[in-house]
């Protein structure tokens, strides 16, 4: 589920920084439309031609990275942002964010306090898809960043600078003027090594889907002695999980000696980059020392105009992914690189996402793998998916009595602690996506890759991203095809339990930060009381564990 979104571009924001300057004071709002407003413009040669996309509007207090690499759903410490569409842009014309314009964290511009702000604004760049079921979309396409806007190439961005606005005066109306003046270059792919390979596939299933070409990627870590032993035929263990540029904790060389600190607040740890790079190293001895088992570790890389990668299911918005992946990429890598290629000699593991889409397609492919563990899987049972039972509560954002109004928390901590609720984590996508699920978040992802499509071709939401109201007739559509728990209960006697006897493994911390544990428990409820046959699989669970707990 989570996933990290970025990092600072330091030449760029160095740059910034050299040019920061103060905007004219004294600046004012009023009404919502009638006070504070921004203009955005595109930079003269910067681009040809219309454009379609997201635009955003940025203002941090924070002045140690860009604000675009400063925006969070689960951080008190979040910036904030407005976003708006823009459909045919064209150079020279002004796109406004006025006081109308729905905000994250702060819902308003006219609610911008005092002060000295950095500002910047970001163009989400959409492309045109023309479906096989007849559906024309708007979608930004991944670009070999794993779907985030903040650091997608050929993104266009305006040169951080600061102002101060001043709410003295409220009955001055301003309009304050900003230009796109910079792309985000393109990134390199990664470079083979004598272990680690990459490989890219265009699948024929997806294409057809899509109506462009559209290619799965893998890397692929080779076991010691893969040279040395042409004849010799490896197990598949597939690794699911979010959009990565390479393998990572895989390092052949020694840590390096001169690493400067870095503080993991997840860890609480100094110096985690050296602790990361020596555990990397003591992976590659152990994986090429003597008595280790020789396999091949397949990581997918399955990122769509959805999302940084596909949740490795068939889905009415998404296309035919699981198929493409089982079908047409896991054959391609064990002929390439002699995999055994058949169910016995395959398993999957994940975590958080890569959990859920380990289970998922275990059970989705059940002849096709012969285990899989899931470590802090995202929902498994929609009747706790997170803290909302999509089948009988009517609202997502609220518990309600008939005089009392409570809101569902999002985030917590190993101490319960909130820092975002429900609506403030959805109210976020809505700002970086509008509705039309295209913010590359979690929820959207969710939405796009369990609902039906909506009548103009986008996915049929779950509920109303402003207001909560949960639509019934599609969590009636999720459970038939994508509750998990549901249709293990659906199916177990009728075949499918026989086919999974023994497979499946699930991990998940008792703390788990966004409630992923409660899933658990319904999933759990049901497979222990399993006898046609009996589950015999693993269920565990971390003390105060937060995620991703994942069985150590």
């Amino acid at each position: 589920m989570i996933r990290t979104r970025g990092f600072p571009c330091q030449s760029v924001w160095l740059t910034a920084l050299a040019v920061l300057m103060v905007l004219p004071g004294g600046i004012g709002a009023s009404a919502a439309d009638t006070g504070l407003r921004f203009s955005v413009t595109v930079s003269g040669g910067l681009h040809k031609g219309p454009l379609d996309g997201r635009l955003l509007l940025l203002l941090s207090k924070d002045t140690s990275q860009e604000p675009r690499f400063q925006i969070s759903d689960t951080s008190l410490d979040t910036q904030q942002v407005f976003g708006i569409d823009v459909e045919d842009w064209k150079p020279g014309q002004e796109a406004i964010i006025s006081g109308s314009v729905l905000g994250y964290p702060l819902e308003s511009l006219a609610e911008v306090a005092s002060g000295t702000y950095v500002v910047q604004a970001l163009l989400h760049k959409y492309e045109m898809f023309r479906r096989a079921d007849g559906h024309v979309l708007k979608l930004p396409m991944d670009r070999g960043e794993g779907q985030q806007w903040n650091r997608a190439p050929g993104n266009l961005f305006s040169t951080p600078r600061k102002l101060t606005i001043d709410r003295g005066d409220r009955g001055r109306k301003e309009t304050l003027q900003v230009m796109l003046d910079h792309v985000i270059p393109p990134i390199a792919d990664p470079t083979d090594t004598h272990y680690i390979k990459h490989v890219k596939v265009k699948s024929e299933r997806l294409s057809r889907f899509w109506g462009r070409p559209i290619y799965l990627g893998a890397h692929i870590l080779l076991p010691a002695g893969f040279d040395q032993h042409p004849e010799a035929r490896y197990p598949l263990i597939i690794n699911h999980g979010h959009f990565s540029w390479t393998i990572d904790g895989f390092r052949e060389e020694p840590p390096e000696t001169n690493l400067k600190p870095d503080f993991n607040e997840r860890f609480h740890l100094a110096g985690y980059n050296r602790i990361e790079q020596e555990w990397a190293y003591q992976f590659y001895k152990e994986w090429t020392g003597p008595g280790f088992p020789r396999v091949l570790i397949v990581e997918i890389q399955h990122a769509n105009p959805y999302y940084d990668d596909s949740y490795a299911v068939n889905s009415a918005n998404l296309g035919p992914y699981g198929d493409a992946i089982n079908y047409e990429l896991l054959p391609f890598i064990e002929k390439k690189y002699r995999g055994i290629g058949a169910g016995w000699a395959r398993f999957l593991y994940g975590g958080s996402t890569g959990g859920w889409e380990a289970l998922a397609t275990q059970i989705f492919y059940p002849d096709s793998y012969n285990g899989c563990y899931a470590a802090c899987p995202d929902p498994i049972d929609f009747r706790a998916y997170t803290v909302v039972d999509i089948y009988q509560d009517k609202n997502a954002y609220f518990f309600e009595g008939p005089w009392k109004k409570v809101a569902r928390p999002g985030y917590r901590n190993y101490l319960g602690h909130l820092s975002s609720t429900l609506e403030q984590m959805n109210r976020l996508e809505l700002v970086l996506g509008g509705t039309r699920s295209r913010s590359g978040g979690q929820w959207d992802i969710w939405q796009a890759v369990y609902s039906p499509v909506g009548e103009d071709g986008y996915p049929k939401p779950i509920w109303d991203k402003r207001t909560g109201v949960i639509d019934h007739s599609v969590a009636d559509h999720w459970r038939e095809n994508y509750d998990l728990s549901y249709i293990l209960r659906r199916d177990w006697e009728n075949g499918l339990g026989k086919k999974l006897q023994g497979k499946l493994h699930i991990y998940v911390g008792d703390m788990d930060n966004y409630y992923l544990n409660n899933a658990v428990y319904l999933i759990e409820e049901f497979l222990k009381g399993t006898k046609s046959p009996p589950f015999e699989g693993e269920i565990d669970y971390g003390d105060r564990a937060e995620h991703c707990w994942n069985g150590d």
